[in-house]
């Protein structure tokens, strides 16, 4: 009677046992982008994250080190997301105009529509940026950004619209600055100057504004205002304020 060979016990894939180990580190970075988010680096200890994460705080420490280098991933993390989301839309620099308008949508649209993204950067600049020094990734997703306007900028001054004096450093710290600074103290904000700045009319209002004077900085002096995209009416969003707000913030300028 002829024998069966025994049957072999099935080995199981490195390529599964990877994607696993890959889940199971998104999973951790996804739950303390939330954690930190929320309770802040001090705050956002490593047994909240696993818990969240629905892991163990053993497997933040073989995947991450410790938990700054949780945070300095979360850091990164969010920088890339960002960068990615950049890199996504569509600009043609032949257009300087519509091109630099379009990136300053962007990127006043990204705060808004990301405030864990302005949270955590508010939480790295209380620790005054000593985790993310140590990231060897951060720089080059900000080159990206940079890069992108220095060519809108060299388009347009080539073009005779825009100056040829700029440094698109420069630019962009004046376009990431109106958009941070109007995301994360829009609550303080709007008890201050007695407005809702989170309405639909008043970030529409902002980015207009913010549009205007970032294309009046850059443009030559040559250039027309009919080059440059009107501005709508100051005090159109705020018509539909109580008088009591208007005249709060009347007072304030």
């Amino acid at each position: 009677m002829e024998r069966k060979p025994a049957a072999t016990k099935p080995q199981r894939r490195t390529g599964v046992r990877e994607a696993a180990a890959q889940a199971t580190r998104d999973s951790i970075l996804k739950s303390a982008t939330k954690v930190f988010a929320k309770y802040g680096y001090d705050g956002g200890s490593v047994e909240k994250i696993s818990k969240a994460a629905k892991s163990y705080d053993r497997m933040i420490y073989y995947y991450f080190g410790s938990k700054e280098g949780l945070f300095i991933a979360v850091l990164e993390g969010i920088y890339k997301r960002m960068d990615d989301a950049e890199a996504a839309i569509a600009l043609d620099a032949s257009r300087p105009v519509e091109a630099l308008t379009e990136v300053i949508r962007f990127v006043l649209g990204y705060y808004r529509k990301n405030p864990e993204f302005v949270t955590l950067l508010n939480t790295e600049n209380l620790h005054k940026g000593r985790h993310i020094s140590k990231s060897l990734r951060a720089r080059e997703y900000s080159s990206r950004a940079v890069a992108i306007i220095a060519e809108i900028l060299a388009s347009g001054a080539a073009q005779g619209l825009f100056r040829r004096d700029l440094i698109a450093r420069d630019i962009y710290l004046l376009i990431a600055s109106t958009g941070y600074f109007y995301t994360s103290n829009r609550h303080t904000l709007t008890a201050f100057l007695g407005e809702p700045l989170e309405s639909p009319e008043a970030i529409t209002h902002w980015e207009d504004f913010v549009i205007e004077t970032v294309l009046r900085t850059v443009r030559a002096d040559e250039a027309q205002d009919t080059n440059i995209p009107p501005h709508e009416d100051t005090t159109k969003w705020q018509k539909s304020q109580p008088a009591q707000s208007r005249a709060r913030s009347s007072s304030r300028t």
